[in-house]
């Protein structure tokens, strides 16, 4: 099955001159949701992680379900202040300004094997501030995985050593 039948694109979204790869056509498809999970779960169980990470919000999508396909916990990374308890935060640039993740202080456990999801892998900003996040609290990041890669972006080159896989990429 080629998923990129079940992905569409939105022109000029979230601004003009975005076109925008949205998944939810895929997550309405039962057939193409099972495969891209099918997928997915093998690429993941080859890091034999302990936990998987989402990130917030569209990264929990394909993170919940893999976990508990898996028979695996789940973790959420989370823009600041959207967590309840302590937490731990990871301040990063942006083109122009700021952003803050964070997780809860008692999400992992020092050298757990944490694999990293996310929908879309764009510019790569916000999972190479994840990964930091994670190794500044002792976890072992053992791998990174999205749906979709936007090639044109080169978000692998902010990954560094960690492995990185893609179910579909788009080279414009």
């Amino acid at each position: 099955m080629d998923l990129k039948d079940h992905i569409r694109g939105i022109p000029d979204f979230p601004k003009p001159g975005i076109l925008f790869y949205d998944i939810s056509t895929l997550l309405a498809e039962p057939d193409a949701w099972q495969v891209a999970m099918g997928r997915m779960a093998k690429i993941v169980s080859r890091h034999q992680p302990d936990i998987l990470a989402g990130l917030d919000a569209r990264g929990f999508l394909v993170a919940a379900p893999l976990a508990l396909k898996l028979g695996l916990g789940f973790t959420m990374v989370r823009k600041k202040g959207k967590l309840p308890g302590k937490t731990i935060e990871y301040s990063y640039d942006l083109e122009y300004g700021s952003n803050t993740v964070e997780i809860q202080a008692d999400a992992v456990k020092p050298g757990q094997r944490v694999v990293i999801l996310d929908d879309l892998l764009a510019t790569g900003g916000t999972l190479e501030a994840a990964i930091k996040l994670f190794e500044q609290v002792g976890a072992n990041v053992v791998g990174t995985a999205c749906m979709i890669e936007l090639t044109f972006l080169n978000g692998r080159e902010k990954l560094g050593d960690i492995p990185f896989d893609t179910l579909v990429s788009y080279d414009e």
